[in-house]
């Protein structure tokens, strides 16, 4: 945890008038204890959700709760102009995706449903509001962030490439990673530049979904011949386009 992030809800204001964060929950107040291990006095990066990024001196430390003042210094990092169609991976690729992708500036994610999808990563826990927030957070701690990515999903694909993609491409250029591609992917772009950026399931996109994609404007690349993980692939294609 690079950033102590903390929302509008663990703020109140002292009886001196001043306003204070507080730490109460698990997660958070266990890091401080054994991986920090804190200190009252000495002074923290915090970061107010979707908001700017300070420093707050530890007022003080128990078991129950943390304490801190709050000074704000600066904006967080800009965000990459990218969203991602990411096929729904199986769970534990699926956590540790949503943290890498908040972690490398990914703002906007939706996860699509795609032949290869098994049904059953539909009814995993781990798409549940609460554990993608958390995959999340964990993210923007890492890379010192505090927007918060929005995700949402697509069950059902044709309906999405025929009703909802014609709209997100008007004003992105539009990307699909496939081995069998023959452009390659660009390399290096400002981080301002509008992408959609689709990524398949384990085992890829079937040539259907990769025509349909085609069909409404999305562009096939490849990072060379190498079959990668899908959190590796996330990894690799974010790092070589910016």
């Amino acid at each position: 945890m690079n950033l102590i992030l903390f929302s509008p809800t663990d703020t109140f204001i002292s009886s001196d008038g001043e306003s204070r964060v507080r730490i109460s929950d698990t997660r958070r107040l266990a890091h401080l204890h054994q991986v920090h291990r804190a200190q009252e006095g000495k002074t923290y990066r915090l970061g107010e959700l979707n908001g700017a990024i300070g420093r707050g001196e530890l007022l003080s430390l128990t078991e129950q709760a943390a304490e801190f003042s709050f000074v704000a210094e600066h904006q967080p990092p800009a965000a990459l102009d990218v969203h991602v169609l990411l096929a729904l991976p199986r769970p534990r690729m699926l956590a540790r995706s949503l943290e890498n992708m908040a972690a490398l500036g990914v703002k906007r994610i939706t996860l699509i449903n795609t032949a290869r999808v098994e049904k059953s990563f539909w009814q995993s826990p781990e798409l549940r509001k609460e554990k993608i927030t958390q995959h999340l957070q964990l993210g923007l701690e890492q890379c010192c962030d505090t927007i918060m990515p929005q995700v949402d999903s697509a069950q059902r694909f044709k309906p999405f490439v025929e009703d909802q993609l014609p709209a997100l491409l008007a004003e992105r250029r539009g990307l699909v990673a496939d081995p069998s591609a023959t452009l390659p992917c660009p390399r290096g772009l400002p981080a301002a530049t509008p992408l959609l950026l689709a990524i398949g399931p384990e085992g890829g996109f079937i040539d259907y979904e990769l025509t349909q994609l085609q069909q409404a404007g999305v562009e096939g690349i490849q990072l060379g011949p190498r079959i990668l993980r899908v959190e590796t692939a996330v990894v690799a294609l974010l790092a070589r386009l910016y």
